[in-house]
């Protein structure tokens, strides 16, 4: 059956046919966007819902969207998306942060030149039949020194522009390196030094905690006198009322503004004072990012729903298409390792340690990672994913690390995992063979080769004559066909171990009838998606 996707928000007609032609069913229903009451009732028909900022992707949405697998966002910012939430349910969200990257650093290079000129002013005055020539003074922003906070994909393009406009750059980004800031030609400084040096300040980072209020009313206090502040990113990164007080006293020139700490922006301290610029969050309001934010989206989420590739998620480790494809059977094995140990163990787990070694440790390691825990949370909760089980390991305090290697063994590549519980350490490791499929190789450090069944029964006991004959002697008693078996053993009559690939699952009263021979120590019947 096809996928079902929801587009609950205007999108271009080209990004529809995106879905039609790859064979997706989609509804376009932009006017659910602004009915919630609508949007709630039928979502849960959907796998994918594709946005913009009118729909609002509430807890109670995601409640309510059983089927839901991926939210995408036409844009930049999800602050209309619930992504604890969603992340919790196992729910991809992705967004689109290269489609407008031109536009919005267009638009803040355009606000600096209205504030640096008093454009808007000036234009309101002359359509007044006003000639205030002698009132609008304006400076020059070549010579001027630029301080841009945050030097990413936005930030680097706004660097380049200013520099074509011969203006010094400073940038201030903790995640810039000294070689990347040579790339764009920026000198990189810390904020202090950006504060007290710049005569033009613009912001492109995210909201977060640590950047919140980052031009605080103490920061902007620290600028120049006569320093003009562009704001294209994020309200809420600016305080607002500190900043309004400021252009008062004259300390700040001027002020422009996309954004805003609440929007729609109806009432706030910078609106009516002469020396700001605002706009109604136009930064990525122009034909051209519009079109490729859709077309990107759809193409994202089609590529996710058709072959479990993952790009600019923001609750997920990013999988190529390229990479789905290589990594499939070692993201499936991983899952596998996961859901082994996840069996065995039924005391609370303290931490988890996976080993990557040879060819394991060249791939995607986030996304291994996320299917091994995604494993183990499976007993606990069978719905867990690699979106949700990070989330769950994280609430419970368990301890996540990820170790790597070359190659150390016959083996081009396996993934070893090492759980801990106040009362045990167990492990497992795993390969996949050339064929493509995953192999258990070690488990409890006793070398084994078998393939992972979908229902299978694991055995610890002493090396000694008979066990053999007990299983096989007590399965065909009671009507269970063994398909695979495969034995292992730490040394002559040392611990030894069983797995027995099963046409079905192995019932409780053959499982005790195996415990009252006293010849194991340790009986456990598993099962493994396996499709």
């Amino acid at each position: 059956m096809a996928p079902r996707v929801l587009i609950s928000d205007k999108l271009s007609e080209a990004a529809v046919q995106i879905f039609r032609d790859r064979g997706i069913d989609v509804d376009f229903q932009p006017e659910l966007g602004k009915d919630k009451d609508k949007l709630l009732e039928v979502i849960g028909q959907y796998d994918g819902l594709a946005i913009r900022s009118a729909t609002k992707v509430t807890e109670k949405i995601i409640a309510a969207a059983d089927n839901l697998k991926v939210i995408g966002r036409a844009g930049i910012g999800v602050d209309n998306v619930d992504i604890p939430e969603a992340s919790k349910k196992g729910i991809i969200v992705m967004n689109t942060p290269f489609g407008n990257m031109i536009t919005t650093a267009e638009h803040a290079i355009a606000m600096m030149f209205a504030a640096a000129r008093q454009i808007p002013e000036a234009s309101a005055s002359t359509h007044a039949g006003k000639w205030e020539k002698s009132k609008f003074m304006g400076v020059e922003l070549t010579g001027k020194t630029l301080g841009v906070i945050g030097a990413g994909n936005i930030g680097s393009i706004v660097c380049n522009r200013a520099l074509g406009l011969k203006m010094k750059v400073v940038a201030y980004d903790p995640f810039l390196s000294e070689e990347r800031a040579t790339e764009i030609g920026v000198e990189k400084v810390d904020l202090e030094e950006l504060l007290k040096r710049a005569d033009f300040i613009t912001l492109h980072v995210p909201l977060t905690d640590q950047t919140r209020n980052i031009l605080s009313r103490e920061n902007l206090e620290k600028t120049k006198k006569g320093v003009r502040v562009v704001n294209c990113a994020r309200g809420g990164l600016v305080d607002e009322a500190a900043l309004a007080d400021l252009l008062k006293s004259g300390h700040v020139a001027a002020a422009a503004f996309d954004v805003f700490a609440e929007e729609p922006a109806k009432e706030n301290p910078l609106f009516n004072l002469p020396n700001v610029v605002c706009t109604p969050h136009l930064g990525a309001a122009t034909t051209e990012a519009q079109e490729n934010v859709a077309l990107q989206v759809a193409e994202q989420m089609a590529d996710y729903l058709l072959t479990g590739a993952v790009q600019n998620a923001l609750n997920m480790p990013s999988v190529t298409a390229e990479e789905a494809k290589v990594m499939g059977p070692w993201i499936k094995l991983s899952g596998h390792l996961g859901n082994f140990i996840g069996q065995m163990t039924d005391e609370p787990i303290k931490a988890i340690n996976i080993l990557f070694d040879g060819e394991a440790s060249e791939m995607n390691l986030k996304a291994l990672t996320a299917a091994t825990i995604a494993g183990i949370m499976k007993k606990t909760n069978p719905d867990t994913n690699m979106v949700s089980a990070p989330v769950m390991a994280k609430e419970r305090g368990v301890q996540i690390s990820t170790t790597k290697q070359d190659q150390s063994g016959a083996f081009e590549g396996y993934v070893k995992v090492t759980v801990v519980t106040a009362e045990r350490e167990r492990s497992i490791a795993g390969t996949v063979f050339s064929d493509g499929k995953p192999r258990f190789i070690q488990i409890k450090g006793i070398n084994i080769d078998a393939e992972v069944g979908a229902n299978m029964l694991y055995t610890t006991n002493e090396d000694v004559p008979g066990i053999i004959g007990t299983l096989g002697q007590t399965m065909g008693e009671n009507g269970v066909n063994i398909a695979n078996f495969t034995l292992g053993r730490a040394a002559r009559n040392g611990e030894a171990i069983a797995l027995l690939y099963v046409d079905d699952p192995v019932p409780a009263p053959v499982i005790a009838k195996l415990e009252s021979t006293g010849m194991f120590r340790q009986i456990k019947p598993l099962t493994f998606d396996v499709a």
